[in-house]
């Protein structure tokens, strides 16, 4: 169907890799059915081919998202699970790595299931005493962390706001236990935590938490979001992604080293006990 529509609109391959900015065998690959299509991707080809049938490009999003290998997160898809949520579960899934920094909360993928419960009462208030829900949503954020048990693990790297470590989300003994589980990751390699310390001037560059996810095939492009209290923002364009890389790498180097972080959650640990 994508080779159909690209044929109807005039466009040859190679402009529709340029579209992309991939390579040619990626998009061949694609219209072969030998390789899946990303939904962000999938949306830039729609917009690229002028298909502007709401019902042409939802029959085609669906095959997309059914055509590949089914991952866990769809037996949630059609209830309270968003498709915009399945859509960053399925990046997720797809990335070798991901950069992650967060202002105000643990990071969704280190977080404990009763922090996660809290969050999301606190997040969605018309949805608090909905039990199903947010039993839903926490299962769902514990699944995600699948991605960690893959033959090849997401490599993850997270910058956390000091401030995330003594907001007392859940209550005291709720971000006792979500403290301590930062602690455990201190030994894989694959997860590495620091903490940006409330004194570090890069705060004030802050403007919400973001993530830059990156893909094993080297023509597959980055892809930046930026979650704000309404919706999460993507960005693929080469300089947008080039300005949140920089933003990480000065981040980085800001941010207080793995050790010094981890005795800064603990400090804070030890500071919560005390009270």
């Amino acid at each position: 169907m994508l080779k159909d529509l690209r044929n109807q609109a005039g466009k040859t391959l190679a402009q529709a890799a340029d579209e992309l900015q991939c390579a040619e065998s990626k998009m061949s690959r694609i219209e072969a059915a030998q390789s899946g299509v990303r939904p962000l991707d999938l949306r830039v080809l729609l917009d690229f081919y002028q298909v502007a049938d709401e019902a042409l490009r939802a029959r085609i999003q669906d095959l997309a998202r059914n055509g590949r290998e089914r991952g866990w997160w769809s037996q949630y898809e059609g209830g309270d699970l968003s498709p915009h949520y399945a859509d960053y579960i399925a990046l997720e899934w797809d990335a070798s790595d991901l950069y992650v920094v967060e202002t105000s909360l643990i990071p969704g993928l280190l977080q404990t299931p009763a922090y996660t419960e809290a969050v999301i009462r606190i997040q969605s208030p018309h949805k608090a005493d909905d039990f199903d829900y947010v039993a839903e949503q926490v299962k769902v954020r514990g699944q995600r962390r699948q991605v960690f048990a893959r033959s090849v693990p997401l490599r993850l790297w997270a910058i956390v706001a000091e401030s995330a470590l003594r907001h007392r989300v859940g209550g005291t003994e709720v971000m006792r236990e979500q403290l301590q589980a930062l602690l455990s990751p201190a030994n894989e390699t694959h997860i590495q935590i620091q903490v940006l310390p409330t004194t570090a001037p890069l705060n004030s560059a802050l403007y919400g938490p973001f993530g830059i996810l990156a893909f094993p095939e080297p023509a597959e492009t980055d892809v930046v979001y930026a979650d704000s209290l309404m919706s999460t923002v993507y960005y693929e364009q080469p300089d947008q992604v080039e300005f949140f890389t920089t933003l990480f790498r000065r981040l980085n180097s800001e941010a207080l080293p793995v050790e010094e972080s981890l005795a800064r959650i603990r400090a804070a640990l030890q500071e919560m006990d005390s009270k």
